[in-house]
């Protein structure tokens, strides 16, 4: 071509290179950049290796019928042939339990009526380098803590110094005289503390309260999953494990119950230094987040994803819905957002127009990015990844297409 001289501030108006450079081709394929029109291709841990993150979360929001449901199963499914782990600690709707046994994985399922008992008091996986004191430590610190969250999620509210030591006396007496502790037997200790260690009757009143609390999960309107030993197991070294709450999806306090257990069990394999990488998936994560006690628990696991070796994947319909956790100032507020704060990769797809505005002020969005997210297509999203900004179009293989639907109901296709 002829040689053209010009100014540089002429030029800049017609310099061609414009689409973002990529992240590489290292990582797990996700679809078209829809910009440059290459491969686009995303990792937490190559990303995190190679210094582009320093936080592996990732948080994902988008309407219903967007697409962000498929983006996330292929996200982790596309993984595992790369040595990671998938857990999805908490499946309201029973999306992955397909998923979690086309991969060679395990979905448990809970509900009223069903055989699965899950012994929130069970020692779970021993991880490896622990020896017996160490472990057994261990084991006695997280039932202590479970059966208080397991309180305070049904007393909503937080435990008091007092009752805290009912709590810890009734364990201790419980695991003592019985070779499978179980729930029931904690609340008897609690109702009906032995003599010896309630002289005066001030043990029983301390633990009255949450005694009756913890009644509800084995007698009461929540009996039926907690009270005797486990028939499940949860095994870390499947490559995906999906906790199915789709039969409990009416009672609020249930799947707060059944996810704060399913963390607990969770937990214990996360502490694993040869558990390998794994994704940890939050679905729905509106509702989860409605529940003080498990909030707590995700803030901890995202805090700490990089000592885990965990990424954290958080799904939900809208950036505003964490605005509706708690009261505007309170704890519970400041730590829903600290999941946003704590997630370098924010992917969004299309959002209706009234939140727009929220959506660009939570993640500082420019004025173009805002203008093109009313636009994007099914599967298209916007991917913030720190300070770089991409444009996706998502891809799919007809196989994993039919795999991933959740749309058969409204369609007729559903089995």
């Amino acid at each position: 071509m002829p040689r053209h001289q010009d100014t540089s501030a002429t030029l800049a108006g017609a310099y061609p290179f414009l689409a973002e450079g990529g992240l590489g081709s290292d990582g797990v394929f996700v679809g078209q950049d829809l910009y440059s029109g290459s491969s686009f291709v995303y990792d937490p841990w190559i990303l995190y290796a190679r210094g582009l993150i320093t936080a592996p979360n990732l948080v994902l929001a988008g309407i219903v019928g967007s697409g962000k449901s498929c983006l996330a199963k292929s996200l982790y499914t596309r993984s595992i042939p790369f040595g990671r782990r998938v857990y999805v600690p908490g499946d309201p709707k029973g999306e992955h339990t397909a998923v979690a046994e086309a991969v060679g994985g395990r979905a448990i399922a809970l509900g009223h009526g069903m055989a699965n008992r899950l012994n929130p008091l069970d020692e779970g996986h021993r991880p490896s380098g622990y020896d017996d004191v160490q472990w057994a430590s261990q084991v006695a610190s997280r039932r202590r803590d479970l059966v208080g969250a397991l309180a305070e999620t049904v007393l909503e509210r937080r435990l008091t110094p007092l009752e805290h030591t009912a709590v810890d006396i009734a364990i201790d007496r419980t695991v003592r005289g019985a070779d499978v502790p179980v729930l029931p037997m904690v609340v008897d200790r609690l109702l009906t503390p032995d003599p010896a260690d309630d002289p005066d009757g001030r043990l029983t009143e301390d633990g009255r309260l949450v005694g009756h609390a913890l009644r509800r999960l084995v007698a009461g309107d929540l009996a039926g999953l907690f009270d005797g030993p486990s028939t499940v197991a949860f095994d870390p070294s499947l490559p995906m494990i999906s906790l199915d709450l789709s039969r409990v999806t009416e009672n609020a306090t249930l799947i707060s119950v059944l996810m704060t257990c399913a963390s607990a069990w969770m937990e214990s394999a996360l502490l694993d230094p040869n558990g390998g990488q794994r994704w940890v998936v939050y679905d729905e994560a509106w509702r989860l987040m409605s529940h003080p006690a498990l909030l707590r628990r995700m803030d901890a696991h995202w805090r700490l994803a990089r000592h885990y070796g965990i990424a954290n994947m958080l799904i939900f319909h809208k950036l505003t819905d964490l605005d509706n956790v708690g009261d505007s100032g309170s704890a519970m507020r400041a730590l829903a957002s600290s999941l946003l704060a704590n997630a370098e990769t924010r992917i969004v797809y299309r959002q209706e127009a009234d939140q727009l505005g929220a959506t660009s002020a939570a993640l500082g969005l420019t004025r173009t990015e805002q203008s093109l997210i009313p636009t994007l297509g099914t599967g298209q999203g916007l991917w913030r990844i720190k300070n770089r900004s991409f444009v996706v179009q998502h891809q799919m293989h007809p196989a994993e297409l039919d795999l991933f639907d959740t749309t058969g109901r409204m369609t007729g296709a559903a089995s």
